[in-house]
């Protein structure tokens, strides 16, 4: 991958520049990107823009797709899927990296289908209304017959008996999913990410769940320019 010529620089420090001062509002962390020095990166949520910069320098400049703002609500648990603004660093870097939905997945596809949530351990079988029983083997969730074949469950689909959605626990192979997170991930720690999206049509939208979605060609140039420890600015 190649830097933005330094022509298209200053026409993307002008933009960040123009970008901080219509949304001052983004407070402390917005003014400490303008006073900042080196390599970082900044992430304007409201104009859904992210741009790498040095010293006074503008490498790239990409849209990216942040969070909804949305509120899941079921039953007594409430998320709100909002992009945290503040100050980051990225704590690792990830190629071809693997989503562990977090809990808030299950609730929202349960919702979507009218479903009842229900736990999975990895060491208490469940039986289920016809006689069969839900246990996990080999870090897979499958299905145990009455005479006792033991049937692995896709690990690519929603785990469904009963009328209820199953959380499988974590460490199984039911709860890891590949491609969600595009090529590359730059972690920025607490469950926040830069990352690539099979989901090219989301670029420039608030749809996420909070983390920040960039589109193939921009998210190598970052995984192969961004090095661990630089600091990010959320505003």
């Amino acid at each position: 991958m190649r830097p933005i010529p330094p022509s298209l620089r200053v026409a993307g420090l002008a933009a960040l520049l123009l970008g901080a001062a219509a949304h001052a509002r983004g407070g402390t962390s917005s003014a400490a990107q303008e006073r900042a020095r080196g390599l970082r990166v900044v992430v304007s949520v409201l104009d859904r823009r992210l741009w790498a910069i040095a010293d006074d320098d503008t490498l790239l400049t990409a849209p990216v797709a942040v969070g909804s703002d949305a509120v899941l609500q079921y039953e007594a648990r409430r998320w709100r899927f909002a992009t945290p603004r503040g100050q980051r660093r990225v704590v690792r870097k990830d190629s071809l990296p693997v989503w562990t939905p977090p809990e808030w997945h299950y609730y929202e596809v349960a919702r979507e289908h009218g479903l009842a949530v229900r736990r999975l351990a990895a060491d208490r079988p469940v039986t289920l209304s016809d006689g069969r029983r839900l246990e996990i083997r080999r870090a897979v969730v499958g299905v145990v017959d009455p005479d006792g074949t033991f049937a692995e469950l896709p690990v690519d689909e929603e785990i469904v008996f009963d009328g209820a959605l199953f959380i499988p626990p974590l460490g199984t192979r039911n709860r890891r999913i590949a491609g969600e997170l595009g090529r590359y991930r730059l972690d920025l720690g607490d469950g926040v990410s830069i990352h690539g999206t099979p989901w090219k049509e989301s670029i420039g939208q608030a749809v996420t769940h909070g983390c920040i979605r960039v589109g193939d060609v921009d998210m190598a140039w970052l995984y192969e320019f961004i090095p661990v420890g630089t600091r990010v600015f959320i505003y």
